[in-house]
């Protein structure tokens, strides 16, 4: 008895070394009814043309040629599985076996691919993304999460979106409290999640945030694409209990890994073995060994089951006498497979018996438009003031442009010339609309990831992410037009009267405020941020070159003449120059005699009155802020790592 004791304690202090805390506790359970995943005789094939993005077949002249039949590839060949609630399935295999894939047409987000036949039941219903969104919930294999919001703080806006309307504000912070004892992030509850750029919580901890977040509104079922993926092995372990300990808590949890170490492996109640799509082992992890050695492959001693059966059934591409070696070998073992489990129901080699499926669905309202625009305009204002350090670049680079400006014009006692002003006016208004352009269209690609797995999730709707985004903007933009519009209009010595200033600032700001909607539109438009910004500067450039300063609007042939009746920067510098002229007089010299002229006259001013300029600026903005909305709500917000 004492020599089967001490490998027992044995093995009780080397899970202490892997667990800080107690693994049997379970904060947060699932408290709804048993849920069952089943996938029957699945066929899937996907067009490796469609995955290409369309700004890589333009790159590659390719974007007017059309797919053959040798574009379209089977990814996933006769492939069964059934799990049930309390059970973690681990797929495994070597890359490009169909793990991800699989993952996709589970949760219904095969773009591109086409089930050829097949079906996927929930609770004994077929799969469709309404389905697929009251009951999965999808953890992606990257990390979207705002950077500059704590663990916390992440968790409780998600909370105000993700919960039913009728939780109340208590409810939601206790469910938050729940799920960070659940996760094992009460250490790091208080610090900013961060990111590449950005110092915050570890790996580790960021994938646990992440897992939060979807576990939140407490799913039935769990998926995570590759959750250990650039982990270290402690880390990566301490994971995988986390998803024991969750799927004991009545979940169902499905995860891929590419070859997990032997410590992990364990902790699997079912693995599903693919190597190019086909199913070689599914099964018991524990029975897997036992499986293999009676087909003649025995596990070598000290030897990780998933690195040997992983390294045995992959593909060896290195010659093509060993590609076709190993490729008869899957086949044959997929083959033999099918074969031993043609009888059972579960597709199982090693049957074990599970509850009867309970049709499960949620029917709570997520709260309405009106708390989402609230939410998200909270979350919107608090992860860019956290951002402390870009707001000071922003506001030191309009002081700065602000600065250079007004120095070179400033220190003249007497009034500048109609030229020199009308330089001035130009500069004022076609300067700092730029910088803007660019800040925002990288602002919104950072952005662009976390955007698209929220609307695929359905965690809210397009309408009040858009006016969030919009009102989130106001405090900055407003901020960054005094800085600089204030200094330069008093160091240049304009027209010193406050009218004046005030209707000359009203200009730059909308003037501002069109280029920085222009830049949320071009950000929404094109998938990448070299993309927006190549766009972006053609329009810019486009309406710089048509507004009136660098060519003379009577010199403008038809199609400048054309964009300038819409450059916000040619009515923004005709408005300006109506501002500081108009009450002016100007001294003119006709041969011997000096007469004196009013500046609108001499100008040629009255062809439009001010009020014109301030409505086509404001009919540019709402024209781009439509183009926006348009663009959000019917183009997928796809950054590079989602093509």
């Amino acid at each position: 008895h004492v020599g089967r004791a001490s490998p027992e304690r044995g093995k009780s202090a080397q899970d202490s070394i892997f667990c800080s805390e107690e693994d049997n506790s379970l904060y947060f359970t699932y408290s709804g009814k048993s849920n069952v995943l089943e996938v029957k005789q699945l066929n899937y094939q996907v067009n490796l043309a469609s995955q290409i993005p369309w700004y890589e077949k333009l790159k590659q002249m390719q974007l007017l040629c059309k797919s053959g039949p040798d574009s379209h590839v089977s990814i996933i060949q006769n492939l069964n599985l059934k799990v049930h609630s309390g059970q973690m399935l681990a797929i495994i295999g070597s890359t490009a076996g169909g793990k991800t894939s699989l993952l996709d047409v589970i949760t219904c987000r095969h773009h591109g691919g086409k089930i050829k036949s097949g079906q996927i039941m929930i609770n004994n219903k077929p799969s469709t993304p309404q389905l697929v969104k009251k009951c999965i919930a999808h953890v992606r294999q990257d990390d979207r999460l705002l950077p500059h919001l704590t663990v916390r703080e992440t968790l409780l806006f998600i909370a105000k979106l993700r919960l039913p309307a009728c939780f109340s504000d208590s409810q939601r912070k206790k469910r938050v409290e729940d799920v960070i004892a659940e996760l094992r992030l009460r250490q790091c509850a208080n610090t900013r999640v961060g990111n590449e750029y950005l110092r915050g919580i570890s790996g580790g901890e960021r994938r646990r945030v992440s897992i939060a977040v979807q576990l939140l509104w407490n799913p039935g079922i769990l998926i995570l694409d590759e959750p250990t993926s650039g982990l270290d092995s402690f880390t990566a372990h301490n994971l995988v209990i986390t998803l024991s300990r969750l799927a004991r808590g009545n979940r169902l949890v499905l995860l891929s890994l590419h070859q997990p170490r032997s410590d992990i492996f364990q902790l699997f109640d079912l693995v599903l073995l693919m190597t190019s799509g086909v199913t070689v082992y599914s099964g018991t992890a524990k029975d897997m060994v036992q499986y293999f050695t009676e087909l003649g492959y025995p596990c070598p001693r000290y030897s990780n089951p998933a690195d040997f059966y992983v390294d045995l059934t992959s593909i060896d591409k290195h010659t093509t006498e060993k590609e076709m070696e190993s490729l008869k070998r899957a086949n044959t073992l997929a083959s033999l497979f099918q074969e031993k489990i043609k009888d059972f129901d579960d597709f199982l080699w090693k049957a074990s018996e599970g509850d009867s499926a309970v049709t499960t669905t949620s029917n709570d309202q997520l709260p309405g438009v009106l708390k989402q625009f609230t939410v998200l305009l909270s979350r919107q204002v608090s992860n860019d003031f956290r951002d402390l350090s870009t707001l000071l670049v922003h506001g030191f680079e309009a002081l700065v442009m602000s600065l250079l400006i007004g120095f070179l014009y400033y220190g003249h006692e007497e009034r500048l010339s109609i030229r020199d002003t009308s330089a001035l006016l130009y500069m004022i208004g076609a300067l700092i609309p730029f910088t803007v352009i660019l800040d925002v269209i990288a602002k919104c690609h950072s952005e662009r990831a976390m955007l698209y797995h929220d609307l695929e999730n359905g965690m809210y709707s397009v309408t009040p992410y858009f006016f969030a985004k919009i009102l989130g903007e106001l405090p900055e933009h407003c901020a960054f037009v005094i800085i600089y519009g204030v200094p330069i209009y008093w160091l240049t010595n304009l027209f010193p009267e406050a009218v004046h200033f005030l209707l000359n600032f009203f200009s730059v700001w909308l003037a501002v405020y069109s280029a920085r909607a222009m830049a949320l539109w071009v950000a929404a438009l094109l998938p990448t941020l070299q993309l927006s910004a190549f766009f972006g500067n053609v329009l810019f450039t486009s309406f710089y070159l048509s507004g009136g300063f660098v060519i003379s609007l009577e010199q403008l042939w038809t199609v400048p003449y054309w964009v300038s009746k819409v450059s916000f920067l040619r009515w923004n510098f005709q408005g300006m120059m109506q501002i500081e002229f108009t009450d002016s007089i100007y001294d003119m010299t006709v041969g011997n005699v000096t007469i004196k002229v009013p500046g609108k006259l001499a100008l040629g001013l009255d062809s439009e009155p001010l009020y014109i300029s301030y409505i086509i600026i404001g009919g540019n903005i709402l024209c781009f802020l439509l183009f926006y909305y348009l663009s959000l709500r019917f183009i997928k917000q796809k950054s590079n790592q989602d093509w």
